[in-house]
Parts: C-alpha cells; structure tokens; sequence
C-alpha cells in the first residue's frame, strides 16, 4: 500500500518576517489560498487517502500541522523532540510504517516545495511505485531537469534508461559553482536533486541497519515502544541522541540500488522571497505584488504586505519589501540570500520576540 510522508521540521528563514519560529515557511500561503503543506497533501489526492499520509515535524507545530491538514489522523503525526535532518526523519517515519504494514511503500516529500501541475505529479508517482513493485530492493529519485545553471542545488547524474523516464543513478554531485553547472544545463544526464523519494518501508530500514548502524539501532530501540504508552517518553529520550545526517549522505550516496524516474512535472524549492516572483504575476514593471501597495518609478520588486497594511514604493528598483505587523524587510533583491545573516544577527541582538 503507498503512504505519504510530509517532511515538515524546516524553519525557512530566509522568508523572514513572514516564517517565524511559530509560523514557519511550510504553514505560508505564498500563492493561490492553501499553505505550502496544505499543496503537498493536495497534490496526492485522490491517490492517497488522507489516513495514509504520515507529516514528521516539531513537536511546538503538531497542533499547527493538524490545523492545517485536519484530514490525518492524530497519531499519524509524529512530534520530533529536535532537529536531526532527513535520516532520522525518514528512519521515524519508515519504523512507524513497517510496524503498521510491512508492505508499505513510501512516498517521501518535503512540505514546502510547489509542483504543478498535479496529474504530471501523479504519474511520476506511479511510475517510481511500478519501477519499486518489479524490484523491491529499488530507491527511486525523482529528478528535475534543470533550467537554469543552479548552483544551490545538488545533482544527480542519470546512467543506464531501465524504462521509459527511468534510469540507474550514475552519481550523485554535490551544489556545483557556476561554471560547472553551465556544463549540466547543457547535458541531458544530469537532473536536479528534488528530495522526493518513493521505496519500500522495509527497504530504507534495511539500507539504514546497512549504512548507518547506530542510527539503525536507535530505531530499534524505538520501535519496542511504538504503540505503547511509553513511546512519547522514548521519542523524547532517544530521538535527541541519533546522529544529525541528511538521508543523502546516509544511504543514498552509498547505495547500489538507485534509481531516478524523470519528473514530467514543475518543481520550486520555494528557497527565498525571489519565489515570490516565479509564483505570482508581474505588473507591466516587473514588480510582484501580493498585499495593498501603491509603486510610483519603481521596477523588477517583490512587495509583500499583510493585512490591511499599504506598502507605498517611490523610486525604487530591484528591492524586496516585505510587512508584518511587527516587523519590515526592506532588502537589496540581489542579496536576498544575506535574510539568513539578518536573522541571526537579530538572534544575537536578543531580538528574540521578532523570529
């Protein structure tokens, strides 16, 4: 049976002062009117049923997470006590499924990405779970062709076609510098690394005892307690002491039994406020809007206003204005990235109200 599972523990700060340690960047509505964790549980339906979806988040945001996606069950809905990236996430998530049905195949996303349209999304779905059906020991990859010579994200190099759209990993490389992108927009081997996976419950488990045994054995120990009334105060105990380690580098860089299916469908990380520009509609300017604002001699800007709030621009150009009610970023938008560096400067400052 396919499950879902929502990765949802990021904090997105580089959307300050809209993502907050209360609202982080999943629980945004940065386009259209549901949140970005809302529109990765959309995307599959009706595939999956909503009591096949599993999210792992924090435990401050399960409320938030079950307010947004009221269609999960409860216990679907796994508090982690702290980050420790993506392997442990994944390894919680594929305990729960296995003890739950040990047939269980995963379909493993992020809760802040936008995919469109949804069918495409769909169909890539089914071809990574046809591709896991005939070999069960397969780890599929879903891999975006690039468009543009990136550099922030990581590669996957495709090898031999196994099917239509599907092909063996070649290697994985990591976020490349300028140049050496350039060379991967030009071939047709290489795809961008979109973190959605699809592979048995049993499989990753079996690849994590392989390639990460104390994490492995951390997830034993867990797994004794699971439906128990002990299992919060094990959670609590034991998931702080698992290695913090992406599930990139703890399996999938080490694997033999890789695979990437060719994703038919758009794809944005959603990594900053540039977003806002590839998600919404541009004036005659080139400015996006979203919120009351007024712009007079202003171009090429990103203006984001809440509430009732009207943001006026004057002689402006290239910049990123973005209002909350008790906080304001002004920003070069060639610089966008340094919104990082803001908040922890402001951390620093013991502004510690505003993050």
């Amino acid at each position: 049976m396919l499950h879902a599972v929502i990765m949802a523990g990021g904090s997105g700060t580089r959307f300050w002062p809209l993502s907050r340690r209360s609202l982080p960047k999943q629980f945004l509505t940065l386009s259209g009117e549901r949140s970005l964790i809302q529109t990765a549980f959309d995307r599959c339906q009706p595939v999956i049923p909503g009591d096949q979806f599993w999210v792992v988040t924090n435990e401050s945001m399960i409320s938030t997470t079950a307010g947004h996606l009221p269609e999960i069950p409860a216990n679907h809905l796994f508090p982690e006590p702290c980050a420790r990236n993506t392997a442990p996430c994944v390894g919680l998530a594929a305990m729960a499924l296995a003890a739950e049905d040990p047939e269980a195949i995963m379909l493993v996303m992020p809760a802040d990405h936008v995919i469109a349209p949804i069918e495409k999304f769909q169909e890539a779905v089914n071809a990574a779970v046809k591709v896991i059906e005939e070999s069960p020991e397969q780890l599929v990859l879903f891999g975006v062709p690039p468009t543009v010579p990136a550099t922030g994200f990581g590669y996957i190099e495709r090898g031999q076609q196994l099917s239509k759209g599907v092909y063996q990993v070649e290697s994985f490389r990591e976020k490349p510098d300028r140049e050496t992108a350039e060379g991967y927009l030009r071939s047709e081997d290489f795809y961008w690394n979109c973190g959605i996976f699809v592979w048995k419950a049993t499989t990753i488990l079996q690849e994590l005892e392989t390639h990460q045994p104390e994490l492995s054995l951390a997830l034993n120990h867990l797994k004794e307690s699971y439906g128990t009334p002990t299992w919060s105060d094990s959670l609590n105990e034991i998931f702080p002491e698992m290695p913090s380690v992406s599930i990139d580098y703890a399996v999938l860089e080490h694997s033999e039994q890789i695979s990437v299916v060719e994703a038919p469908f758009g794809w944005d990380d959603v990594g900053s406020w540039e977003a806002m520009s590839r998600l919404n509609p541009q004036d005659a300017a080139g400015n996006t809007i979203v919120g009351k604002a007024s712009l007079v001699d202003s171009s090429n800007s990103i203006v984001r206003s809440t509430d009732e709030h009207l943001v006026t621009l004057l002689g402006m150009n290239n910049c990123i204005v973005v209002h909350t009610p008790d906080a304001t970023l002004v920003a070069d938008r060639s610089d966008e990235n340094a919104v990082r560096q803001l908040v922890q400067q402001l951390k620093d400052q013991g502004y510690d109200e505003a993050l």
